[in-house]
């Protein structure tokens, strides 16, 4: 799998997952700037993400369903306030209604993405999550935020041993 570590912070309210991939940088970032490749990752199994919108420059945003197995489809979205292809992208990420506006009955989280190399021709993606308090990080872990994210991300490896037309 190539989860490597889900580490979360009551103290920092933090929730960081960290994955390791047989790809590069450029590779890894592909899988984030293309829509389609992202819908087949992100979002657990159970619950498939379809994207209506994907801008990743700053002031962006992009705007998402997930369709779970009895048919539900809550929305979300992010606002990107800064990106560094293929090293970093930074965001907010929120549930929302259909019109991308935050539905005020969950939190705002901080996201943050860093795509680095590391030895052997591999890439290290990590995730962090940065929450506005310890309830909505309660909020958010009791409602699966680690299975889902550990579940979407572990789809990657798939989509990675792909060929990729040039």
């Amino acid at each position: 799998m190539t989860v490597t570590n889900v580490q979360k912070d009551s103290e920092k309210l933090t929730l960081t997952l960290t994955a390791e991939f047989d790809a590069t940088p450029e590779r890894v970032w592909q899988l984030w700037a293309d829509p389609r490749q992202l819908e087949r990752w992100w979002g657990p199994p159970t619950y498939p993400a379809t994207f209506t919108e994907l801008d990743l420059r700053p002031g962006g945003r992009a705007l998402y369903y997930m369709t779970g197995p009895d048919g539900d489809t809550p929305h979300a979205g992010w606002d990107i306030i800064d990106t560094d292809p293929p090293n970093s992208i930074v965001m907010t990420d929120h549930f929302a209604g259909q019109t991308g506006i935050p539905d005020p009955d969950f939190p705002t989280v901080g996201m943050r993405v860093d795509i680095k190399s590391i030895d052997g021709g591999k890439t290290r993606m990590t995730i962090r999550n940065e929450f506005p308090s310890i309830a909505a990080m309660e909020q958010m872990v009791g409602m699966g935020m680690v299975e889902g994210m550990t579940e979407a991300v572990g789809q990657i490896d798939s989509i990675l041993a792909e060929t990729v037309p040039a």
